[in-house]
């Protein structure tokens, strides 16, 4: 069984290539979903793919990653800003973490250039679009893969 990356995306990321194209650009969830899991497959990972609107619902994935992946890729949205709880689900949770953002958080308002995320994660990549989940996966499978 190859190693497991969860990818997991917080709220307003199902409305992708609808929502502020100018900033998040027109791919859909679908698109990037299937650019990981193409990815994954290239690089002998398997991923599972998620996104959802409940905070609540992200901790317990994050809870269930435990013992069982070898990392997780995480695009926590504006949760990445505001949620202590999912920052201690994923120390809590024992496994390496990068944290993704599709558009450049630091070139945008000031109040998204703080992250909770960020200090206890392996690496953080923002601003390259859809490439920022293939680069996570790459660098996990080097990772993995020593």
């Amino acid at each position: 069984m190859p190693p497991i990356v969860l990818i997991l995306n917080g709220p307003n990321l199902n409305m992708l290539g609808t929502r502020e194209p100018a900033t998040y650009g027109h791919e859909t969830l679908a698109d990037i979903a299937n650019l990981c899991a193409d990815t994954a497959a290239e690089l002998g990972l398997a991923s599972e793919f998620r996104q959802t609107n409940h905070e609540a619902e992200l901790i317990d994935w994050i809870h269930k990653a435990r013992g069982r992946c070898a990392g997780i890729v995480i695009n926590p949205a504006a949760w990445t800003h505001t949620s202590v709880a999912i920052r201690d689900a994923l120390v809590a949770s024992e496994v390496p973490v990068i944290e993704v953002h599709l558009s450049n958080v630091h070139k945008r308002e000031a109040f998204r250039h703080h992250s909770f995320v960020s200090p206890i994660a392996v690496g953080v990549i923002a601003g390259l679009g859809s490439n920022g989940y293939r680069a996570a996966l790459q660098h996990f499978s080097l990772l993995i893969k020593g």
